[in-house]
Order: C-alpha cells, then structure tokens, then sequence
C-alpha cells in the first residue's frame, strides 16, 4: 500500500523548547495508523506540525508533495482535516451551521447537501439534533460533531486527536465502530492520537510508540500490542 504521508527526520518547536527530535513515520493510503505514547510524548505536537501549527523542521510529504512550510488554510484544501482534542465546535451555532461552516469553501452545492446525508448516515444523533446549539449536545454527541464537521472538508486524511477524552465507554465504542466505517466506506485514512491504548491499537493497523518526542518503537500493531514494554506501560497487564 502506497503512502499517503510521509514524515522524516521532523523537529518541533515551542519557542526555544524543542519537543519533537527527528520523528518518522508513514501512514499508508486507506491505511489507520494510531501514535501511541504517555502525557508529553508529543503526539498532539506531532498532529499539529503536520498542520503547520507549530514551528518545524524537517520533511513532511503528502501524496508525494512536499507540504512542509505551507500555511494551515492550504494544508486544510489538500484535504487533511484535523480534529482537535476537546472537540473545538462553535459553540453558539447549532449542529447545521458547524456542518456548513466546515463546507465554506465548496462551490457544489449538490454535493455538499449530498455529503451532510452522508454524514446524517454516521451520527443520526446529529441529525435529530440539527438545529440544536452545538454547546447544549452532550459531550459524546460533540465529539461526533468534531469529526462530522472533518468529513465534510471530504478528507483524504484525518488527524484525530484524543476522540475518546472524557466520554463514557459506550459512547467510545460507539465513535470507535464509526471510525471503521469511515475508513472502509469513504476510504479515509487516519492518523490516531489516544491514551486508551487497546482501543487503539485494535482499530488501526500499524503503530508508532513516542516517548519524549522520540519514536521509541513501530510496527504492526498486532506485534506493538504483544510487546512487552507495550502490555505493561499502556495496556496494564
């Protein structure tokens, strides 16, 4: 499987604080790739230098061009949509509004009326809630809002950050089988920020370990989940 994106030798940085050191990683086309590691690793920082939100270095290519330098608004229009942890809805806005505020760029109308049904399709709690303020769902159904309002940028990837913070399990699982279904369906691949390792590492099929912005360990995360060092810092057995 053809890459999608391709990042080598990438540093980040906060001001003179450097938290990233020469990390590399693929993530393959229609593929699900999950970076795992511990607070502080750098796994937010590495979703936000792909987006050009942090100062960097180093070479991050997307669909064989190189995008490291340009601005975020086009990385956004090479349709990489990123959703951030804590969700980042308008919260004054009601469901429809966030959708199409997502979608302002568009010009096929028809189109964009075709992919809200699309989405509906995933969250039909969305649905059933479209005129709703986005500040008043629950903290499950803004999550589900969070990545709705990627889909209708028509990603070819999706940079999640964290999507299971703060919700009850069954609302993971429930958000975790639709990421599936993104995937297999709209061929979407994913690049997956998550503390909770094993649903992680079930949903994707390779896997990258950071520690102190490093990558430490990757491969497969069928091998990844039977390591050792894995079971015991992030699994728990």
């Amino acid at each position: 499987m053809a890459a999608l994106l391709e990042v080598k030798g990438l540093k980040a940085f906060y001001g003179q604080t450097q938290s990233l050191y020469d990390v590399g990683f693929e993530i393959p086309d229609g593929g699900i790739t999950t970076l795992l590691g511990a607070n502080g690793a750098g796994k937010t920082t590495t979703l936000r230098a792909i987006c050009n939100m942090v100062r960097t270095d180093g070479t991050i290519r997307f669909d064989g061009k190189d995008i490291a330098g340009q601005a975020t608004e086009e990385i956004v229009r090479l349709r990489i949509a990123h959703v951030p942890e804590g969700r980042g809805t308008f919260t004054t806005l009601t469901v429809d509004e966030n959708l199409r505020i997502a979608a302002y760029t568009r010009r096929d109308k028809a189109a964009v009326h075709a992919d809200l049904e699309r989405v509906f399709g995933y969250f039909p709690r969305l649905k059933e809630r479209v005129q709703q303020q986005a500040g008043t769902l629950s903290g499950g159904e803004q999550q589900m809002l969070a990545i709705a309002r990627a889909l209708m940028l028509k990603p070819r990837l999706m940079l999640l950050d964290e999507p299971s913070f703060g919700l009850a399990p069954l609302i993971v699982q429930e958000i975790f089988r639709i990421l599936k279904r993104i995937n297999e369906d709209d061929k979407v691949s994913i690049l997956l920020v998550e503390q909770n390792a094993a649903l992680a590492l079930d949903l994707a099929t390779h896997a990258y370990v950071l520690e102190t912005g490093r990558v430490v360990m990757s491969g497969p995360s069928s091998v990844v989940k039977n390591d050792e060092n894995v079971r015991k810092s992030y699994l728990g057995y």
